[in-house]
């Protein structure tokens, strides 16, 4: 039902808190204002504006009985001007209406006063906000009558407004410094995680309320489990590819002193069977031992599409965008994602084509081929590790292991990146875009 306010709420957590603290000083303060501050004055004014209307009544019964101009002039002096009455009879062209400003809300409540108890009334004028002027019909003409505004108003009403706004305003500034206090230790807390989504080890304590801590506590658990169980991962299949490294050589070296022809399938076995303990060590490094430097990405593709040529690999530099300044990445993985990106692509086809673009958060370095690509719903699978796609797709060039992918994924991932799959418009085979976290 509220699904609509989604779009128009704050998404940042100090922006949210603020909203939480404002919203109910702001709501108390408008109904406070409207139901009984208003009301209150309201009641305060009409209650000013009836004792003066005492008086009124006086007057206008006094003028009403009066026979002579001498009869009024004494009524005058002996009556309205020790009330602090000022009365003019007779005038002339009196208004044809009562006028307030649109924003003097007390006004209304006393000319709604003075007419309930003036029968001779004929207008109100409340334009000047330190005196009240009204007109009289009387025997003796139209009287114009006038006295000082704060006798029918409150005098300040708007300070306890002010006050209000001003220690509203000063609570909420000094309850959000407070909770900011409370939430920095949480936007420590992300921000070493998502360095960590991105590969690198960051300084963190918890700090905090107690809950914080203890997520914080629980996020430094959780982050040394991961890190001894890839350093156990990684000594593990070391200490087996070395193990089974020896034998291989020995093998190696017996199947070369057999008769070539009988030894030759053999020794293919033993080949592949090294190549696949490489790839699993290579599969299970995930690069613990390299280092993140602040490097220059335009200058690391164009070096490593140079190594491929220099290899006799046909790669190519597609664009290219230079951008000044540095960006923190693991160059050796880098090189490794490249590196088996290109060896794929030129495994199903003739060309692959390298090219890198720089984008506001993220950077992407992208690699084409004109091969037959992969259908769209088998490249989550082909991503997987230990998974081979149809045999035809390697046009007799050779097996692979199933790793290759499933390495440069794991590497996105160590950047806080993600590896994505597409067709290629330009060669009409696989597009292959590894994007990074900048």
């Amino acid at each position: 039902m509220f699904r609509w306010l989604k779009h128009y709420m704050p998404r940042g957590l100090y922006s949210r808190a603020a909203l939480i603290l404002v919203l109910p000083v702001l709501t108390l303060q408008l109904l406070v204002s409207v139901v009984f501050i208003q009301r209150h004055f309201e009641g305060v004014t009409q209650l000013m504006t009836k004792s003066v209307l005492l008086e009124l009544t006086y007057l206008e019964d006094g003028l009403g009985d009066a026979h002579s101009p001498s009869d009024v002039r004494t009524l005058i002096d002996e009556f309205a001007k020790p009330l602090n009455l000022d009365v003019v009879v007779p005038v002339r062209d009196p208004p044809a209406a009562d006028s307030r400003p649109f924003y003097d809300l007390s006004g209304r409540v006393v000319i709604e006063t003075l007419r309930k108890g003036l029968t001779g009334l004929r207008a109100v004028d409340l334009s000047d906000r330190r005196e009240v002027l009204l007109w009289l019909d009387t025997p003796q003409g139209m009287a114009k009558v006038s006295f000082s505004r704060t006798r029918v108003s409150a005098s300040n009403p708007h300070q306890l407004l002010v006050i209000m706004v001003v220690m509203g305003a000063f609570m909420t500034l000094v309850s959000y410094v407070f909770l900011r206090n409370q939430l920095r230790p949480i936007k420590r807390m992300a921000a070493a995680a998502a360095e960590y989504g991105k590969g690198r080890l960051v300084p963190y304590h918890p700090s905090g309320a107690i809950e914080v801590r203890a997520a914080g506590a629980a996020f430094l658990d959780m982050r040394n489990r991961i890190e001894r169980q890839t350093q156990s991962r990684t000594m593990m299949l070391s200490g087996i590819s070395h193990d089974l490294r020896t034998p291989l050589t020995r093998l190696r070296l017996g199947l070369s002193l057999m008769d070539e022809e009988e030894a030759a399938p053999l020794i293919r076995d033993v080949d592949d069977m090294r190549r696949l303990v490489d790839a699993f060590l290579e599969f299970a490094r995930e690069d613990a031992s390299d280092e993140v430097e602040s490097v220059d990405p335009a200058a690391l593709v164009r070096q490593i599409v140079t190594d491929a040529q220099r290899a006799g690999q046909a790669a190519r530099l597609g664009e290219i965008e230079v951008e000044t300044g540095l960006v923190p990445l693991r160059p050796m993985a880098i090189r490794r994602a490249l590196e088996n990106l290109i060896g794929n692509s030129l495994r199903h086809g003739t060309l692959a084509e390298v090219s890198l673009t720089f984008q506001d958060r993220s950077l992407r370095l992208t690699v084409e081929d004109d091969g037959p690509g992969i259908p769209p719903d088998q490249r989550e699978e082909a991503m997987r590790p230990f998974t081979r796609l149809d045999p035809a797709r390697n046009q007799d060039k050779g097996t692979g292991v199933g790793l290759g992918l499933a390495i440069v994924a794991d590497i996105a991932r160590l950047h806080g990146g993600v590896l994505r799959l597409t067709s290629s418009d330009r060669l009409g085979g696989l597009r292959a875009d590894l994007v990074l976290a900048r």
